[in-house]
């Protein structure tokens, strides 16, 4: 079943918005997913700065040994010297069959008199907890002999986020229950109602010590990040559109394509019907009413015979020369031509034939003569002329001027009919198109004669173009 060219174009656009939707709510998805993933890793990241700030600590207090003494970070126990330790004493199987680590934390604080020691517990079940557990517990140990530093920390996250291209304007707090124990922020950065804070906690649940990164919105960041992908799913959706539009457009263009042919079709077969008709009144009367005895009869009779012959011919000539220039076997005989001679010719033939008044001027320059296909520039000519007559009132005039130029010669032929609309002029060289007449019913052709014109004038190396107004009149320009 064929479905008409209108459903086809409404699949062909559903088609198209629909590979969109998918496409925006693909790249949507990504968005979130990225999105999600980034704030993870700003968390993981956090911990990660702490841990390396307390081990660049733990480096610099080994590095004081003499003052200090020992700084050990293992598991298990000992007495010797100043120390802090983490280890795992026990895991408990809950009633519900799930496991609980128990992790505890042994400090170790020297004073000028003794030694004493503390001991913190924490319940864990699942190993991020321990990481976290196990951090804190190198807080309380460490914390205790040097103090945190927060600008340490904000430049190995600083550096960390960099190498994942996070690269964000941010405020880092060291917080201490309500008090402010430290800020680091990015040069004149305040945050707005729309940042987040992502925490860190580095002491027991209840005191309050937290690191507090506020960050804003990490839009900028993943769009940025999926530049590329926003920017080959562009191409990819705009080659799409294209080559559904180059689709839609073709259709269209085969669709009119095909009314022309068929208003080709219709006209060709009157504008062929004409000569043969009269063709055949002449010679029946030539035949049947005596008409051949009288000299001044037979004559007229014959040169009517004559003229709508060489039209019959002229019409399938073109047709023919269509044909062969679309199979490219299309060659040129070209020779010396006097233009005013052949203007003159051209002019004479349309006056007799125009029906009407036609008042035809020629202005040729002195011996301009012209290298070309005789036969089809004559074509050519008596096209132009016999659409000036055609498109226009009640009487024509028409200007044929010629002239040499530094490209060759320019023939202009200029009418005052009835013009051609703009949004026509780009058509009326298009095969089988004709303008819109409106009340003018009576214009007879068949759509070819100004693309032949056009198509010759090519072959030739030349153009022809067309500058009118309606109302105004044509005028038509070749160049050769």
């Amino acid at each position: 079943m064929k479905l008409p060219s209108r459903h086809i174009i409404i699949l062909l656009i559903v088609s198209l918005t629909a590979l969109f939707g998918y496409q925006v709510y693909w790249l949507s998805g990504l968005y979130k997913s990225r999105y999600q993933s980034d704030e993870s890793l700003i968390n993981v990241s956090l911990q990660m700065a702490d841990f390396a700030e307390i081990m660049e600590r733990v480096k610099t207090l080994r590095s004081e040994g003499d003052l200090h003494g020992s700084v050990t970070i293992a598991q298990g126990w000992s007495n010797a010297g100043k120390q802090t330790k983490v280890r795992t004493d026990s895991v408990v199987v809950n009633n519900d069959g799930t496991r609980t680590i128990k992790v505890t934390t042994i400090k170790t604080e020297k004073s000028e008199d003794s030694i004493s020691a503390s001991a913190s517990s924490y319940a864990v079940s699942s190993p991020g907890e321990m990481s976290s557990a196990y951090q804190i517990g190198l807080h309380q140990g460490i914390d205790n002999i040097s103090k945190p530093n927060p600008a340490v920390l904000d430049s190995i996250l600083m550096e960390r986020l960099a190498s994942y291209e996070v690269n964000a304007p941010h405020r880092l707090l060291m917080l201490s229950g309500a008090d402010t124990l430290a800020v680091v922020s990015t040069q004149g950065y305040t945050p707005s109602s729309r940042a987040k804070d992502f925490d860190l906690s580095y002491g027991e649940e209840g005191e309050g010590k937290i690191y507090r990164l506020t960050m804003e919105p990490l839009t900028l960041v993943i769009l940025r990040k999926m530049a590329g992908v926003i920017a080959a799913s562009l191409v990819l959706f705009l080659i799409l559109a294209f080559s559904f539009w180059f689709l839609i457009h073709t259709m269209l263009k085969q669709k009119s394509l095909e009314e022309m042919k068929s208003d080709f079709t219709n006209n060709i077969t009157h504008e062929l019907k004409t000569p043969v008709a009269v063709a055949y009144a002449a010679n029946d009367a030539l035949l049947n009413f005596d008409a051949g005895n009288d000299p001044e009869k037979r004559r007229e009779y014959l040169e009517i015979s004559q003229a709508q012959l060489e039209k019959l011919e002229g019409m399938i000539e073109q047709i023919l020369s269509m044909s062969m220039e679309s199979r490219k076997t299309f060659e040129l005989r070209r020779e010396t031509i006097e233009l005013e001679p052949l203007l003159q010719k051209l002019s004479e033939q349309h006056r007799l034939s125009a029906g009407k008044p036609c008042d035809i001027h020629i202005d040729v320059e002195d011996d301009l003569v012209l290298d070309a296909d005789s036969f089809h520039l004559s074509n050519i000519l008596s096209n132009l002329i016999d659409n000036a007559i055609k498109y226009s009132g009640e009487s024509v005039r028409i200007d044929i001027t010629a002239k040499a130029t530094d490209e060759g010669v320019e023939i202009r032929v200029r009418d005052n009919g009835i013009g051609i609309a703009p949004d026509k002029q780009k058509h009326i060289f298009e095969k089988f198109y004709r303008v819109p007449t409106g009340n003018i019913h009576d214009v007879k052709g068949y759509g070819l004669g100004l693309y032949y014109a056009r198509t010759m004038a090519e072959k030739h190396g030349g153009s022809l173009s067309v500058t009118s107004a309606p109302g105004k009149g044509s005028e038509f320009v070749l160049s050769l």
